[in-house]
């Protein structure tokens, strides 16, 4: 269980800097309580940087080979395009989002850090305890591997902690959060897709609100529909139902995949490194899934913490070069929770004569390369690749 790097948790961000590490040499173990993976789509939409991100750890050809690359986004009011969007200028390498599903990207991580290294992931261990001496990290875990009810102890000279939006050893490291809430509550399901839109994104701009709508490998598409208060008990025809108000498309109950509710609220640490400890991924900030950030925001955290982390192992970087991570990192939070509240305010619902200007406001917009370019490049967070 000893290692160079520990990183608790085993979801998208901590294989990806898992494989980062282990590509260089690094010996890693990497801590996941979850015996087996959640199988819900979840996280869909992986941007360029992201992907450029993953092209590193030898991932993202066969996620792109997979997935469904979403080169177009339209808006639509009322029945009619308004605007549309390419994002052809993005990148040179992924002019596209790539849509494909969470627990397909988690596999794909997976097996690189397996082939990598077939010890390195550890499932079913869950962190009870964590020591800080000032030279080493070590922490106390319970049901290591296969044998049930046992403690043991894990220790390595950095501590990476990849645990989630409600992380445990966050709350251990005695790093405290600020937050806000918003008045945003969403439905969103899978369901065949019958729309007749292929491999658009579409945003229809509806007087009662937004209704969000991608599309998934498998000839699958996602709705998200924007709500007043949380859809408590809402099934997949009350879905169906309020896309089909407010778009006109109805997507068939009976093939649905995937039902999820949730409001919308957003968390950032208030320091991201803890001695020998860093916060990475949704532990160090949580976004709104509105514009998918949150997963791209953590592997771009973790692109920039592999090299500090192999320096600082190779005794070449220290403190300065952590609280330069940490300035940065923190920032392209604050950026991609910016860009998120502009998403969610974009999509509630307005009074008529509004709700006309809105339209009217992202039609000329979107007529204008320029402020075109400008907004795909927000939107896909170009803003946050390296060199950008």
């Amino acid at each position: 269980m000893d290692a160079d790097v520990l990183i608790v948790g085993g979801g998208p961000v901590g294989l990806y800097l898992g494989a980062a590490l282990l590509q260089a040499g690094v010996r890693v173990r990497i801590l996941e309580q979850r015996q087996f993976r959640n199988r819900h789509t979840r996280a869909i939409g992986v941007h360029p940087p992201a992907l450029q991100a993953l092209d590193r750890v030898q991932v993202a050809s066969a996620m792109v080979r997979e997935g469904v690359q979403i080169r177009r986004g339209r808006a639509v009011s009322g029945g009619t395009t308004v605007g549309s969007m390419s994002f052809d200028e993005v990148s040179k390498e992924y002019p596209f989002v790539l849509a494909l599903p969470q627990f397909r990207t988690e596999q794909l991580l997976e097996e690189r850090v397996r082939t990598l290294d077939p010890e390195a992931l550890v499932r079913g261990g869950a962190v009870t305890g964590i020591k800080d001496d000032g030279g080493r990290v070590t922490l106390a875990v319970q049901t290591c591997g296969n044998t049930a009810h046992r403690t043991c102890h894990a220790t390595a000279p950095f501590l990476v902690a990849a645990d989630g939006a409600r992380s445990k050893l966050r709350d251990a490291l005695g790093v405290g959060t600020s937050g806000r809430t918003y008045p945003d509550h969403y439905l969103m399901g899978d369901f065949a897709d019958g729309s007749g839109y292929g491999d658009e994104a579409v945003l229809f701009l509806e007087p009662a609100g937004i209704v969000e709508s991608f599309p998934l490998p498998g000839g699958i598409r996602r709705w998200v529909v924007r709500l007043g208060r949380p859809a408590t008990g809402a099934g997949p025809e009350d879905l169906a139902a309020l896309v089909l108000h407010r778009t006109g498309i109805r997507p068939d109950p009976a093939t649905n995949s995937m039902l999820s509710a949730f409001s919308v609220q957003s968390t950032l640490a208030r320091h991201i490194v803890a001695g020998r400890s860093v916060l990475l991924g949704d532990a160090a900030h949580e976004i709104s899934p509105i514009g998918g950030q949150g997963m791209n925001l953590g592997w771009l955290d973790g692109q920039a913490l592999a090299p500090v982390l192999l320096s600082a192992l190779h005794g070449r970087s220290g403190p300065a070069e952590f609280g330069r991570f940490q300035k940065d990192r923190r920032r392209a939070a604050v950026l991609a929770r910016r860009q998120a509240e502009i998403n969610m305010m974009l999509g509630r619902p307005l009074p008529p004569a509004l709700q006309r200007i809105r339209t009217a406001a992202i039609g000329a917009a979107a007529s204008r390369p320029a402020v075109n370019g400008w907004v795909a490049r927000r939107f896909t967070m170009a803003w946050d690749a390296p060199g950008a």
